[in-house]
């Protein structure tokens, strides 16, 4: 099982979109060691912006540069990249639907170490409810390149976030983006839809269900706003049941995008779904990355009872 970093990808994306377009620019908020955006800073000093512990300040700077005419990448952890400057991004980059590009880092529970106050449950729901916004969650580092990469051709204000921790490759290396949800594994009995980390857990649980002869359908969500909607719904055809699994809220993300979709899809494609991730919480300090995802019915022993779960409800 090959992994990757996420956080790596977007620091050598970032520094590669640079060399080809110098009107690349990129802003941080005193974390570029941690977000990899240093790389970009390493190679264009002229063009990096430390803005310090200042996220609104960085907000506002990055809209001003888009005005100019630059694509701003601002980077800092996802929990403070949404959070605090809502107001700026809402009113300064949404509104006038400038060439803003969001990169929540260490997003979900994947900064273990540092408990709630560092861990962005929320961030998916927060950037989804903005008009204006596209919002990606890539399911590795070879999604994350290609993500980030996209995002500089992609008219608007856009937020994508990475994982912090070292994790498995599922993706091909170097694929077009094109918005489509993705079939990883196809199956007839449940639809399960993953974004993030969570996609490779869906796979592993996919395993466990087929020897226990569950037969599992896995798709890759990574683009959740604007949801492929034709794909949730193709995907969804012929199902007994969907089961949503996200490292975030279920409140406003993943699951509730899925939901909307089903509910206001033809008759065949309205099945019984069950959404999984945090459940109207905050996280909490963990030594391990793996532990904490346990603890909060995110393990892949979890996903398939959940998935049992769905189809009961059939």
């Amino acid at each position: 099982m090959e992994k990757s970093n996420m956080r790596k990808a977007y620091g050598q994306a970032l520094l590669d979109l640079g060399k080809e377009n110098e009107k690349i620019v990129a802003l941080e908020a005193d974390l570029g060691k941690s977000t990899m955006s240093n790389m970009f800073g390493g190679e264009f000093p002229n063009r990096y912006f430390q803005m310090g512990i200042a996220e609104a300040d960085m907000a506002s700077t990055a809209a001003g540069l888009a005005l100019t005419g630059h694509i701003a990448y601002m980077s800092t952890f996802a929990v403070f990249a949404t959070g605090r400057p809502y107001d700026q991004i809402r009113s300064s980059i949404c509104i006038p639907r400038l060439n803003v590009k969001i990169c929540g880092s260490s997003a979900g529970l994947s900064d273990f170490g540092d408990g709630k106050t560092h861990q962005s449950v929320d961030d998916i729901a927060i950037m989804r409810v903005l008009p204006n916004m596209k919002v990606f969650s890539p399911a590795d580092a070879n999604e994350t390149e290609v993500i980030t990469k996209a995002m500089a051709d992609i008219p608007g204000p856009c937020y994508i976030r990475v994982n912090r921790n070292d994790v498995p490759l599922v993706t091909e290396k170097g694929a077009a983006y094109d918005g489509k949800v993705k079939c990883m594994k196809d199956g007839s009995d449940v639809v399960i839809f993953a974004t993030g980390y969570m996609v490779w857990r869906a796979l592993e649980a996919a395993k466990k269900l087929e020897a226990e002869g569950v037969s599992a359908r896995v798709v890759n969500v990574s683009t959740i706003k604007p949801l492929d909607a034709e794909g949730v719904l193709a995907f969804a055809k012929g199902m007994k049941a969907a089961l949503t699994v996200e490292e975030a809220s279920v409140i406003g993300g993943l699951g509730s995008a899925v939901a909307e979709t089903l509910i206001a899809g033809p008759a065949e494609s309205r099945i019984p779904l069950v959404r999984q991730g945090m459940m109207d919480t905050f996280g909490t300090s963990s030594k391990e990355y793996e532990q904490l995802l346990e603890e909060y019915g995110l393990g892949i022993d979890d996903i398939a009872a959940k998935a049992k779960e769905a189809l009961a409800l059939a």
